[in-house]
């Protein structure tokens, strides 16, 4: 059980980050710090603004950035409201920046496989709706190793061998390799759907990694007697029923709905509203003579404090300069 829910490599990570800011963790306790953090990893939290080696460690680790991403860009995705029927087209640059909000190291290359999912080419500054990146996206990102593996299994069937051997990525050596897509043996037509279906079951049989489920995608090839790579790729982004499967996003229909959000935002700006709201008898100077509260600020004791530390240092800079451009 501790093996398949990746307990370790949590513990490994609480422990590191306990060591890196044991200071500031020292106020308010170790087991408060435990606590915080686990709720964080049950919440999906934990990914916010880390590393993508760490993003990308656990398959609960890659559903959550997904669920994040979704929760946080869903809005960008649609224009003039939330019934609007609108979108908001953007460019895989764009959406890569939008990635880098939360992991500022995502590496390009993985944004760049997903838009060629969707384009099925490499006009790389073409145009996406948000549903069409985010579920291109969900499958390049959570079954990387998989898509790796598909992708030589393609190319042997292309060339007219018979793969007996299923490649199997490893999380350094080939996880993040450029893709190359077929351009032999008038790859259009693709190749045979049963025999790329018999070597897929075998693949999933085998690989320690996530997969889409095997009856899935039984049902999917079932439905077309020749298939290419990217056809392949773009009914796994399609398929609601692997979405459904994976557990990450909502179907299609529901994308730009998230009631516990919008409950959260309407409190919040509820709360901004009050505060914004001043009595008829109120005054300037009333205002002015008002204390000032200093609310006491917790680190996040999961997160690296150096981001922190350099905007402090930063800052003492450009303090120095306004202080000698004043003398």
């Amino acid at each position: 059980f501790a093996a398949q829910r990746h307990v370790l490599t949590y513990m490994e990570d609480a422990v590191s980050q306990l060591l890196e800011n044991r200071e500031d963790i020292s106020q308010y306790g170790i087991a408060r710090f435990f606590t915080e953090y686990f709720n964080s990893v049950r919440q999906g939290t934990h990914i916010l603004f880390r590393e993508f080696s760490f993003v990308q460690a656990t398959p609960h680790n890659r559903a959550s950035f997904l669920r994040t991403f979704w929760r946080c860009f869903r809005t960008v995705g649609k224009n003039g409201g939330k019934y609007s029927s609108i979108c908001y087209l953007l460019t895989a640059q764009e959406y890569h920046c939008l990635l880098q909000l939360l992991c500022p190291d995502f590496p390009m290359e993985l944004t760049q496989k997903a838009a060629r999912i969707v384009l099925m080419d490499d006009a790389m500054d073409c145009l996406m709706s948000f549903s069409d990146f985010l579920f291109a996206f969900q499958i390049q990102f959570y079954y990387s190793e998989f898509l790796e593996s598909v992708a030589a299994i393609y190319q042997d069937l292309l060339a007219g061998k018979n793969p007996n051997t299923v490649i199997v990525p490893t999380s350094s050596s080939g996880q993040h390799r450029q893709r190359q897509p077929p351009n032999d043996c008038n790859p259009l037509e693709g190749v045979e759907a049963s025999l790329f279906y018999q070597c897929l079951e075998s693949l999933c049989d085998r690989s320690k990694y996530s997969c889409p489920p095997s009856a899935l995608v039984k049902e999917m090839l079932s439905s077309a007697q020749r298939m290419t790579f990217y056809g392949f790729l773009m009914s796994l982004a399609k398929d609601q029923a692997i979405n459904r499967a994976l557990g990450a996003l909502p179907d299609k229909g529901d994308l730009f709905l998230d009631p516990a959000m919008d409950q959260e935002l309407e409190k919040l700006v509820a709360q901004v509203s009050g505060l914004s709201v001043s009595g008829p008898a109120s005054s300037s100077a009333d205002t002015a003579n008002m204390p000032v509260r200093n609310s006491p600020r917790i680190n996040s004791p999961w997160k690296p404090l150096h981001h922190r530390r350099k905007m402090d240092a930063e800052s003492e800079g450009s303090n120095e300069e306004t202080d000698s451009s004043e003398n």
